[in-house]
This record gives structure tokens, C-alpha cells and sequence, in this order.
């Protein structure tokens, strides 16, 4: 066990990392965060920032020197520079990593479990991708087999001739083709996996995405979802036992005809799961922070009848003053100064408790 008055260390300085960081505060840690901007919004509530580029092994050194441990808070952080944090522990480990960031091994790794991703071959060149189509057939959509979130990194093939007006730098990278899926809904099964194996689900978000970006999720979900959790946790307990899991993981599906398929994992604490931090009675970020620091996990349920999350994107107006004039609401703001299309400025949440 990491007693608190400890420091946790925080790979990434965005929104996740930011409410990590105040987790751990309440806990008793302190925390440390690791990220290449200068603009880091995690650093405003910690207690240590190092700003150094994600291959400067020396600052990964320097920063594990402080750690008892260390965490992330997205899944793109380079796997090979992370040998420079020498004894400290990573958790989630890099494992969990390797295959997040590619959506091959991913769908691979899932596979081999017994999931159900969608039909999917990898795509390396113009020629591959015409034999992909042929084999999936359209619609479909075009993926980086690395990086790319919040809808980045995709191309919508709708036809044949979508895939031929494509522009020859797209093939640069690694990619894979997927056939689209005809489903009735989107949700996310959220656990959390302890050090001493204890696994905990959260209650499973419906979740609804505009452009790519989750706009807003709903807990319970529907009917059609509710009748897909169990199998969709069956594979997600596979996935954390097979990667020896520790912290807070989460795998979306899609709710169809023939249950629940699996679209992607992330290892970390997830935008779907932000409802939990008043609607459940140990929020996932806590619980992620008990994970890596061997403490018992906290419970799981809802602390209300339902909660429904709604996120704050991009630049457009709101008054919070009208938002808070809601007993139920709970407003969140990430302190993000500036605001664009398709950011994540905050997120509202609002209790069902009646």
C-alpha cells in the first residue's frame, strides 16, 4: 500500500488528469503532473508540474525520482520512453497501452477473448483498401491504426468512390477498414480492477456522440442496453484479467440485433464516466486512485435513481447561472481559457432523484 502524503505521478495535463489529481488531493496524495504543454490545466491543482517533451528520458527520470507511482490519463503517451521511469510503478501497465494504441491489436486482442468487434481487415495501401471493401463492403470507415480521437484520424466510405477520392498522403500510415454496424444504441461498461484483484462495475451509461465527441450519456441505460451488460461484462472482465489490470478501465460497445459489439477500449477514466463523481457513491477517479495505490476499492452503485451527463463543447454561450438554478445540476468546468469547436470545456450533470 502507498500510504497517502505520497506523490502520485500524472502522465497527461488534460481534463482527466485534472480531476485525477484533485482525487488523490482528497486522499491525502500529492500529485505530479507529466505533459509537453505549458498550458496544462492538471497543473492548476497540483502540486508539481514538469512540462518536457514526451522522449526527454532525462525529465521522465527526474520526474519518476518523485513518484511512488505513476498513471495516465489518455492512452497516446509513447510506450518506449516510459522505460526511463525505471522501478516506479505503472499502472495501468504498459501492456494495457501497446494494445489500446493500435486498433489492430486491439480488435485482435478482443477477438481472441471471444468479443465481437465489427468485421475489420488492415489497410496499408490504395490496393488494400479496394480488397477491404470488396471483403466488408460499404458503408464502412477508415481508421489510423493509431492516434486519432474525437472523430480524428477517420474517413467515412460510403462507396467505392469515396475510398478512390481519397487523398495519397492517407495511406502514409497504418490503417484499418471497418464495415459499419447497424446498431440501436452506444453504451460504455466502466470497472475498476484492484491491486489484490477486486474488480467493481459501475452502473452502465447509454451513451449518445455528435461528430465523434460523446455529447451525453444516461444512467441506467434503456431496455436494449440493460439487456446487453451482462455479456458486455463478461468480455471486459476478460480483458482487465487477462492484462492483470489495476485502475479504472472502460470498453464501448454497440447495442444490435445480435447483442453487444465491441467498438473500443480505453485504459483510463473515461468522458462516460464523469456522471459517477456525484452519481455514484466512489467516483472513478477515486476508485483509480485507490486501485494504484493498493487501497480498497469503494463502492460502485448509483447515489441516485438515474443521472444524466451532459458535456459543454466547444465555443457556444452558456449561462450557468440558469444551469445552477437547477438544485440537481453540477457544474464542471475544466478551466480551459480557450474554447473551439469540438473541445471539451466542462460537463453538466445533473441527479435523478425523484
Amino acid at each position: 500500500m502507498i500510504p497517502p502524503g505520497e506523490t502520485i505521478g500524472i502522465l497527461g495535463g488534460g481534463q482527466l488528469g485534472r480531476m485525477l489529481a484533485m482525487a488523490a488531493a482528497q486522499l491525502g496524495y500529492r500529485a505530479h503532473v507529466f505533459s509537453p504543454e505549458a498550458d496544462a490545466i492538471a497543473a492548476e491543482v497540483c502540486g508539481d508540474f514538469t512540462m518536457a517533451a514526451w522522449d526527454d528520458t532525462a525529465a521522465l527520470r527526474r520526474f519518476a525520482a518523485d513518484c511512488a507511482v505513476v498513471t495516465y490519463e489518455f492512452e497516446n503517451v509513447p510506450v518506449a520512453p516510459l522505460a526511463a521511469l525505471g522501478a516506479v510503478k505503472l499502472m495501468p501497465g504498459v501492456r494495457a497501452l501497446e494494445i489500446a494504441q493500435d486498433r489492430l491489436a486491439e480488435k485482435r486482442f478482443v477477438t481472441e477473448l471471444g468479443g465481437s468487434p465489427a468485421p475489420f481487415l488492415a489497410v496499408a495501401s490504395r490496393d488494400d483498401l479496394s480488397h477491404a471493401i470488396l471483403t466488408i463492403g460499404t458503408p464502412g470507415i477508415l481508421k489510423t491504426r493509431r492516434d486519432g480521437y474525437d472523430g480524428k484520424g477517420q474517413w467515412r466510405i460510403m462507396t467505392p468512390a469515396d475510398a478512390e477520392a481519397l487523398d495519397a498522403d492517407v495511406f502514409d500510415r497504418e490503417l484499418v477498414y471497418e464495415g459499419f454496424i447497424d446498431f440501436r444504441a452506444e453504451f460504455s461498461v466502466l470497472l475498476c480492477r484492484g491491486a489484490d484483484g477486486d474488480l467493481r462495475f459501475w452502473d452502465t451509461p447509454e451513451n449518445v456522440h455528435e461528430g465523434g465527441i460523446l455529447a451525453r450519456s444516461t444512467v441506467p441505460g434503456g431496455a436494449l442496453v440493460q439487456g446487453e451488460v451482462n455479456a458486455a461484462r463478461s468480455l471486459a472482465r476478460k480483458v482487465a484479467v487477462a492484462l492483470d489490470y489495476v485502475g479504472v478501465l472502460c470498453l464501448e460497445f454497440f447495442a444490435t440485433k445480435a447483442g453487444p459489439i465491441f467498438n473500443e477500449m480505453a485504459p483510463r477514466v473515461h468522458n462516460s464516466g464523469h456522471w459517477t463523481i456525484e452519481g455514484a457513491i466512489t467516483s472513478q477517479f477515486e476508485n483509480h486512485i485507490r486501485a494504484i495505490c493498493g487501497l480498497p476499492l469503494g463502492e460502485t452503485t448509483l447515489a441516485a435513481r438515474g443521472v444524466k451527463m451532459n458535456n459543454l463543447i466547444g465555443d457556444a454561450a452558456h449561462d450557468w447561472a440558469a444551469i445552477l438554478s437547477d438544485p440537481s445540476n453540477h457544474l464542471h468546468l475544466y478551466g480551459k481559457a480557450a474554447a473551439r469547436p469540438g473541445r471539451k470545456m466542462g460537463h453538466v450533470t445533473r441527479l435523478v432523484l425523484k
